[in-house]
């Protein structure tokens, strides 16, 4: 496992073989329940602290019989280990406390390969193994193992891992699974963006640039094998068949918010939200891209890149506005701050120094500049400051690293880009997720680090001086919980 990046690939498995039981309505499909035990129903919905989302797959069901549901490997994992459907197609801390409490521990997921806070954890009772797993108990974090690569321009000086185990050779990263939904709209694979591979000739290239990456859908199978073989522990490798079988399954996945606590159902009144209109959604390479203008029809980068409640506009809260309509206004508020608020972004790498721009006027889609997805639609690793040392707690490990050229010291909580690249301005770099049905899947950021949406919306108040009213903060975290 140590210093082979690939093998480190989080795809994130699912535990099919304990049968969990989905949250299920069939109130909420258009289709009559599927009694077929090995298949969901499409529009398979599951509720989340604001409401439900459902999944929508082109195949027309959620196919319980693809390799992505199967064990392939040693340990009983697959991929849907960390990918489950009822959990936005990732994992959440409320339900891994309670598989861990339902299984003592001992359900697939828990499993010391990178399930645990160091592969060396002492797992032979209940207690010891609750502490061993604290970050998938407390997070749904899963630990990555990266080294500093050979011939980086940074060196380790020190590693400050709680758990005694980071080193040099293989530093312990805490990441979230990313979801494996609503892949149509992905620029690049991984946080760190490490399965994002270079095709020279491709027709994905940076727009002016002979930089030119191999297609989404290429990169998804090989991160699907390299996850089998480190995760799942498999002793072979993932077959052509399976590859391009869970690929296929993955990309016709659409998942989407379609009911709000308080809005009621985001279809009315001729909204766009939920995960159908969301599979129409246009989308391409460079799309709508900030810096070069839309690579396809020329046309300039616009920032009203989110329309699904331009029709929620008419709503206007008053004095005898209440109830679903208010609730509909503040949805509809959120997405006009999302596409207009000034933000002045400073001190981003990625942005500011590779712009050569102190100070660069934008609004949130200026790096979530996807149509109606969220995503940045060419690969973008940015550093805004989450593993930061400042943002350190005490579960996480720190590192501190040296530029070998100049002495200068940085600390940090996750290398992040730096580590697959070994280069200094690297260091803390992530991309962003896609942020459809983003209310299903707590906590946020790569780490885990912000438990809910008024946290993020908080951090991004306070790391770039927004100066959001109270009221502007709820009405955003409002619209992302819509999504």
């Amino acid at each position: 496992m140590k210093n082979n990046i690939k093998l480190q690939a989080i795809s994130a498995l699912f535990i099919m073989l304990a049968a969990p039981a989905f949250a299920k309505d069939s109130h909420d499909h258009d289709d009559e329940r599927d009694h077929h035990s090995n298949r969901l129903p499409n529009m398979f919905s599951a509720e989340n602290s604001h409401g439900k989302d459902a999944t929508y797959s082109t195949a027309g069901f959620i196919d319980l019989n693809n390799p992505f549901f199967k064990s392939i490997g040693t340990n009983g994992r697959s991929c849907a280990s960390c990918h489950a459907p009822d959990q936005g197609w990732t994992i959440t801390p409320q339900e891994v406390k309670k598989l861990f409490n339902k299984t003592k521990g001992l359900d697939p997921l828990f499993r010391l390969v990178d399930g645990a806070n160091s592969p060396l954890a002492d797992v032979t009772t209940v207690t010891k193994r609750r502490a061993a797993y604290s970050m998938l108990l407390e997070k749904a974090n899963i630990r990555v193992g990266i080294g500093i690569p050979s011939g980086a321009e940074f060196e380790l000086i020190e590693a400050d891992d709680p758990y005694g185990f980071a080193s040099e050779t293989e530093l312990s990263l805490f990441r979230r699974p990313m979801p494996t939904t609503n892949l149509k709209f992905l620029s690049a694979v991984m946080w760190d963006g490490r399965e994002t591979t270079l095709q020279p000739g491709s027709g994905d290239c940076i727009f002016g640039t002979s930089t030119c990456f191999s297609p989404v859908s290429f990169d998804l199978g090989t991160q699907a094998n390299h996850a089998t073989r480190g995760h799942a522990e498999a002793l072979r490798d993932l077959t052509e068949e399976e590859r391009d079988a869970i690929v296929a399954f993955e990309s016709g996945l659409f998942t989407a918010q379609i009911k709000d606590n308080d809005a009621g159902e985001l279809t009315a009144e001729d909204a766009l939200g939920g995960p159908k209109a969301l599979k129409k959604q246009k989308y391409h390479f460079g799309i709508n891209d900030t810096l070069a203008g839309d690579y396809k029809t020329r046309e300039p980068f616009d920032p009203n890149a989110m329309s699904l409640y331009d029709s929620w506009n008419r709503f206007k809260t008053t004095k005898s506005t209440h109830g679903t309509k208010s609730a509909r206004a503040a949805i509809a508020r959120g997405q006009a701050l999302f596409n207009s608020k000034p933000i002045l972004i400073k001190g981003v790498k990625g942005i500011n120094d590779d712009l050569a721009v102190s100070v660069l006027p934008g609004t949130c889609t200026t790096c979530h500049n996807t149509p109606n997805s969220g995503n940045h639609s060419t690969p973008m690793p940015l550093d805004i400051g989450i593993a930061d040392e400042s943002r350190r707690t005490p579960d996480m490990p720190l590192y501190t690293l040296k530029n070998k050229t100049t002495g200068e010291i940085v600390k940090t909580t996750d290398p992040g880009r730096a580590l697959l690249t070994g280069k200094w301005k690297d260091i803390g770099r992530f991309k962003g997720p896609i942020l459809r049905s983003v209310a299903s899947r707590p906590p946020y950021f790569h780490d885990g680090s912000a438990p809910d949406l008024q946290s993020v919306v908080e951090f991004y108040n306070t790391r770039f001086s927004i100066g959001l009213t109270e009221r502007e903060k709820a009405d955003l975290v409002a619209f992302l919980a819509a999504l």
